[in-house]
């Protein structure tokens, strides 16, 4: 999350936090990296907002339809994408915003889960990202837990083959640095692949900003 969050804050972009609820950002600190100065200085610039997000909820009730001023949408990675996000009907409204404004959406890791809320109650040839090319951490390496990894047990549900099954194409075999933009989305394969997708997506945000400014 943080990696990503310094190439948008170097183009220029701010950045606004929200969970579901806005309830306080859960952030994995056994993996936050302590030796990156650059790193501790986002964090805590934002932390604050980690520990008291915007509401997604009231955004999309009551300030969606009005909003004007996103270029993106940034859906982190960690396991907790996979924790009520693909069901959310909030997320499934954000999605299909970001379609209808012609934003950016940009997700890592696991953070592609998320946009499998978009295909609740839809068929399968509707799903927004249908036809799409991704990068994201593989399921492959997802059955290994918990001998590998933090997990403590074997997760119940696969949300690659989840999105292959909705006609989504990953390209990575591996939890490796591999990244992709396909269309407005932009994907990283896994922590990884942090530095090359905010280079990435922060590329394709100022190439889009530039050519709406022409």
């Amino acid at each position: 999350m943080l990696v990503p969050m310094l190439h948008f804050e170097k183009a220029g972009f701010e950045m606004e936090i929200y969970t579901p609820t806005g309830a306080p950002v859960q952030i994995e600190m056994w993996a936050f990296p302590h030796e990156d100065t650059d790193v501790q200085r986002i964090y805590r610039d934002y932390k604050a907002q980690f520990e008291q997000p915007k509401n997604l909820h009231d955004f999309v009730a009551n300030d969606m339809a009005a909003a004007k001023n996103y270029a993106a949408i940034f859906i982190p990675g960690g396991h907790g994408a996979m924790l009520g996000l693909p069901e959310n009907q909030d997320v499934k409204k954000l999605l299909l915003w970001t379609q209808q404004q012609d934003l950016m959406m940009c997700a890592i890791c696991h953070g592609p889960a998320a946009l499998l809320a978009a295909a609740m109650g839809e068929d399968a040839k509707n799903f927004m990202y249908r036809g799409y090319k991704m990068t994201a951490f593989p399921d492959a390496a997802d059955r290994q837990t918990p001998l590998v990894g933090y997990m403590p047990g074997h997760l119940t549900w696969a949300f690659g083959k989840c999105l292959q099954d909705l006609g989504v194409e990953i390209v990575n075999k591996k939890a490796d640095a591999s990244v992709l933009q396909d269309r407005n989305l932009v994907t990283g394969a896994s922590p990884k692949a942090a530095n090359a997708f905010g280079k990435l997506a922060t590329q394709a945000l100022l190439k889009k900003e530039n050519k709406q400014t022409i």
